[in-house]
């Protein structure tokens, strides 16, 4: 069972806003997206059954990001320039170039797939999911999984091939 969420946000946080920032390519919606997932996680602990903790977290975290762009479907966005007034420019630049350094490879190679695929590298191969935990998170079976898996990074490797 769990004995402090603390100490467990400490340890997954960087993890959990990799693979969020990995999906949705913004650095303030993959914070909001990650303290949704640890309020979830808050809030539905009891229905944590003692499967590994990180697995549990990155399937609230996916579920996060489900329902934020489902909501997003139906929601009317504002110009982006709305909000530049409100914005510290040099602190958002400093944290975009940061992010980018960290996330700019792995978007890369990501870019263009779809979105099961995109999902299945970024939980086994960049998050280092068993292929049963990522098969867990992304709610299909694990040789259902393995075929999202091996397509996305052949994917990848046609692109890689193209690029030569």
């Amino acid at each position: 069972m769990i004995k402090n969420l603390d100490d467990i946000y400490l340890l997954y946080f960087h993890d959990i806003y990799r693979f969020l920032l990995s999906l949705c390519h913004d650095h303030h919606l993959a914070e909001d997206l990650v303290q949704e997932t640890f309020l979830r996680a808050h809030l539905y602990i009891e229905n944590y059954n003692g499967e590994k903790v990180k697995t549990w977290l990155f399937t609230v975290a996916h579920h996060a990001f489900i329902d934020y762009y489902r909501k997003q479907k139906r929601t009317v966005l504002k110009d982006e320039n709305f909000f530049l007034p409100f914005i510290d420019k040099q602190k958002s630049l400093i944290e975009t170039i940061v992010d980018r350094e960290e996330v700019g490879e792995i978007i890369q190679q990501l870019e263009g797939l779809p979105d099961k695929h995109k999902f299945a590298v970024l939980l086994h191969d960049f998050h280092g999911l068993s292929y049963n935990e990522a098969a867990q998170v992304m709610n299909i079976k694990q040789s259902h999984f393995k075929v999202m898996l091996f397509r996305g990074r052949q994917a990848i490797r046609n692109r890689k091939g193209d690029e030569k």
